[in-house]
């Protein structure tokens, strides 16, 4: 998001004031601009630059904490906890839905949990301020700015509702010790936001813009987890199955969105290979907003440790620990991939290779000495890229630090998703939508367009996207608890060791996660815990 950096004054007062589960440091900040939410708030264009702010809180939701993209992979039974032998284990906590490792790590989304409330926040003052702002210049725009406002805590409530399910519904600018709110309270404003959004919505599509469409996407998404993890027949009384299938339809006959080719050009380092002889990459890469993106969350190379926050810092724990073979650039070893997961794609589907680096397989000379549960294959869509003398992209080409200047946008809906959720619902071109998805990668072995191969094309076409442990969880905590649980062995620091997830903890959580601690302790106790934590 480009135009950032010039409001960042003015982002400043939309996040101040009294944000619920802020840290102390943050309610301290002090005001170092003129402009307040009183003074502010008058004009389209404050309305625009308010909007920016609250696309740029939810931007920074990710690179706080535990992303929601990365952790969502480690839950699932397509990767591990992984990162470095000797980090903390919050990331093996996460993994195995127990303290048993290390009962200390009571607060691994703690960080997280605050992000998404300032940007809740930001949100809810444009939303609470729509009617002092003066649209006579362009009146329609005025349900457009508060449909995409509007989308956009749908989403961040969607996560958060998903995480830890029991949490303070806030839909005004808040301070103070608010009570959690039952999940029904908190799917019933998702789904009135996104409905909102789906009806005054615009219809352009816009890179990092939310449309109608993206809306339409996103209520079919919430519907399917509503329905499929409370075993419920609607969602909360208010959309329907034939609801969220005519919006998928609508998104369809836009003719606004298409699949990219070559899926390998979806990606930049399946599309990418070194030119050792100029030091560069050559690559297909269709680019961060190709036919394919219905909404993206944006971020930009140029990011610093002075305020320009907003390069995306969760990329470079999916890298490889310690090593870049280009196009391959080097990380923190988070969410190694399940070699079983390598197995479940056949040798046909481009997929696969385009998807997951089979370290042995390819080549590559990694030392797993410093690696926590090394399977010898690890992610490929979303890692920072390393140039033929392993420098790293981001940085050699103005980035400050590869740790927070990675610019790949995180894509949160893609049409095959719109395709495949649409198939689900029963459409009656399901066969086709299916066909769609799958004849791109995998043409030589068709299949039927059954609920079970539908689920099972999901898990492969949208490995290390963030889906897949929802994608288990609305089938029912039992059936996500047996497809995650495992008693194997993984390589630690080089070292056999036993790797166990037991059915019975997930069960126990419902598969939800822990509050953090510091927020129970802050609010005297008036937020309770998760059961199973």
């Amino acid at each position: 998001m480009k135009n950032n950096i010039m409001y960042k004054g003015i982002l400043m007062v939309l996040a101040m004031v009294g944000a619920f589960g802020c840290s102390d440091d943050f309610l301290d900040t002090e005001l170092l601009t003129g402009v307040t939410d009183e003074s502010f708030y008058r004009t389209i264009e404050d309305a625009d630059i308010a909007l920016i702010g609250c696309y740029d809180g939810v931007q920074q939701i990710y690179n706080n904490g535990v992303s929601f993209p990365l952790a969502s992979e480690i839950f699932s039974d397509n990767c591990y906890g992984g990162t470095g032998n000797t980090d903390a284990f919050n990331y093996r906590v996460m993994d195995e839905f127990s303290l048993a490792v290390d009962p200390g790590q009571t607060n691994v989304f703690n960080s997280s949990w605050v992000a998404y409330y300032q940007a809740i926040y930001r949100i809810n003052v444009l939303l609470e301020k729509m009617d002092n702002i003066d649209w006579s210049n362009n009146p329609d725009y005025r349900n457009e700015v508060e449909a995409q406002a509007r989308f956009l805590r749908a989403y961040c409530y969607f996560d958060m509702v998903r995480l830890w399910e029991r949490i303070p519904l806030v839909t005004v600018p808040s301070s103070g010790n608010l009570p959690q709110n039952d999940a029904d309270e908190i799917y019933t404003q998702i789904a009135e936001d996104l409905s909102f959004a789906a009806a005054n919505g615009g219809t352009t599509v816009s890179p990092g813009r939310i449309n109608q469409h993206a809306a339409k996407a996103l209520l079919a998404r919430v519907y399917l987890f509503y329905t499929g993890y409370y075993g419920a027949s609607d969602l909360v009384g208010m959309v329907t199955g034939a609801d969220a299938l005519q919006g998928l339809e609508d998104v369809i006959a836009s003719g606004s969105y298409g699949l990219v080719s070559d899926f390998r050009n979806l990606w930049p380092a399946a599309s990418s290979s070194p030119d050792v002889a100029n030091n560069t990459l050559t690559s297909t890469y269709a680019g961060p907003d190709n036919p394919e993106t219905v909404f993206s969350i944006k971020y930009n190379i140029t990011s610093n440790y002075n305020g320009d926050n907003d390069g995306n810092h969760w990329l470079v724990l999916f890298g490889m620990r310690g090593h870049e073979f280009s196009p391959y650039g080097r990380g923190w070893g988070a969410g190694t991939v399940l070699s079983s997961f390598y197995d479940a794609f056949d040798d046909t589907d481009v997929r696969r290779d385009a998807s997951i680096i089979a370290i042995d397989e390819e080549g590559l000379d990694f030392d797993p000495s410093d690696q926590r549960e090394y399977t010898g294959y690890t992610n490929k869509k979303y890692l920072p890229l390393s140039l033929p003398d392993g420098s790293d992209v981001a940085t050699a080409n103005g980035a400050s630090d590869f740790q927070i200047g990675q610019y790949q946008d995180y894509v949160a809906i893609r049409y095959a998703d719109v395709l495949l959720m649409a198939a689900e619902l029963g459409s009656a071109s399901a066969e086709s939508y299916f066909d769609m998805v799958r004849d791109r990668s995998n043409p030589d072995n068709p299949r039927d367009a059954t609920l079970a191969n539908i689920l099972e094309e999901r898990r492969l076409e949208f490995a290390f996207e963030g889906l897949r442990y929802w994608d288990l969880l609305r089938q029912g905590v039992d059936v996500a608890a047996n497809t995650i649980a495992v008693n194997t062995t993984v390589l630690n620091g080089g070292n056999s060791e036993s790797k166990v997830i037991s059915a019975a903890d997930i069960v126990a959580t419902r598969g939800l996660r822990r509050i953090p601690q510091n927020q129970i302790t802050r609010s005297d106790g008036l937020l309770t815990q998760n059961e199973g934590w």
